[in-house]
């Protein structure tokens, strides 16, 4: 298990890295040293301040984000991460959809950690592929979900 985290780490780097330049990709990429730095925020919030992610952020290891509005790049995109996904032993923690909306959470780990975590987002304008690594304790991150989702 520890080789498929590592390998969707090596994957993330490199999903970033062919789309981060591409025409109408915004991309994001979050080292470790700014997670150690925003950890040592104490009481980190988000939302309507109900939401404290700072236990999840200070045991990340990285993280890349791509929001794509290129449909061309986009279609691409769900499938580079799509043949990872099924290739991994992801499990699929969660899914919505709302009118055409679809929003996918993966994780893999075990029953107290999460090691790596991917979501996609899929909008009929936009694309959403955010993934990120580190030792995230399970029963911290489905909190900070389960808060996220009731204030919605």
């Amino acid at each position: 298990m520890l080789l498929t985290v590592s390998s969707f780490a090596q994957k993330a780097r490199d999903i970033y890295n062919r789309y981060s330049d591409e025409k109408g990709v915004s991309a994001v990429y979050i080292s470790p040293a700014m997670f150690r730095l925003i950890g040592r925020i104490p009481d980190l919030e988000i939302g309507e301040g109900d939401v404290n992610i700072a236990p999840l952020i200070k045991s990340l290891n990285g993280m890349y984000l791509l929001s794509c509005e290129n449909p061309a790049v986009a279609e691409k995109l769900k499938k580079d991460v799509g043949r990872h996904i099924e290739r991994g032993t992801y499990e699929l923690l969660m899914e919505a959809k709302d009118d055409g909306d679809v929003t996918r959470m993966y994780t893999v780990g075990d029953e107290k950690t999460i090691k790596s975590f991917v979501l996609m987002a899929f909008e009929p304008d936009e694309t959403t592929f955010i993934s990120f690594e580190g030792e995230i304790p399970r029963d911290k991150l489905e909190e900070a979900i389960a808060k996220a989702a009731a204030e919605d």
